[in-house]
């Protein structure tokens, strides 16, 4: 059987762009026009929340991404696998399953419900993991080099170099760019991106 009308017409918008370009933020102003905003970070950290997910964790990169309390230290954990493509690929694995899965959960919620207007992927791996495909719609938020490493530095306490680890494992941002059907642009004032982010959605929902 196929979606019911109302299910299959409320659009997909995935959310691309570099580390902290503003994705969260555009996400967000989505989300105040009306869409289900899913934050695959946040989704990330409840997985790692998650017994058999902690243990399964701590038990391939071993103790040193603990806190003393048992629980998973982000920051190390990130030391340790954005460095090492394999070491990655492993925590991908483990993790990836059970936030795609409740991605999977939450669409189908938000497009049952009459309220939503269209439903938002904020996940910073969208095209890496595959979900381009599952988009009708894909935004690019174009950010500058040095503001988005002040705004990581400010804002999430990283630096250049953990910048630039997290990049060399994502797909170049000329291909997530060239992959996009519109793009905001974050380079100034955040009321010129609030106005970009009207104008896509109208187009967007006009449309569906």
């Amino acid at each position: 059987m196929g979606e019911p009308d109302g299910m299959r017409t409320k659009p997909v918008i995935g959310i691309v762009g570099g580390v902290s370009s503003g994705k969260s933020a555009v996400a967000a102003e989505f989300g105040r026009l009306g869409c289900a905003v899913i934050d695959a970070d946040a989704l990330a950290r409840q997985a790692l929340e998650t017994p058999a997910i902690r243990e399964a964790v701590a038990a391939r990169f071993g103790p040193g991404v603990l806190t003393p309390d048992g629980q998973i230290d982000r920051r190390a954990l990130a030391e340790v696998v954005f460095v090492n493509a394999a070491k990655l690929e492993a925590l991908n694995t483990i993790v990836h399953p059970f936030v795609l899965g409740q991605t999977e959960e939450r669409i189908a919620q938000f497009r049952r419900d009459p309220a939503v207007k269209a439903v938002v992927l904020d996940m910073p791996l969208l095209v890496e993991v595959g979900w381009a495909d599952r988009c009708d719609k894909i935004v690019f938020v174009r950010c500058d080099r040095t503001r988005r490493i002040d705004r990581a530095r400010r804002e999430r306490d990283m630096d250049e170099r953990a910048v630039e680890n997290r990049e060399n494992f994502q797909i170049s941002l000329d291909t997530k760019a060239a992959l996009a059907d519109n793009t905001v642009d974050n380079n100034s004032d955040f009321s010129a991106t609030v106005r970009q982010v009207e104008l896509i959605f109208s187009e967007i929902t006009k449309n569906s």
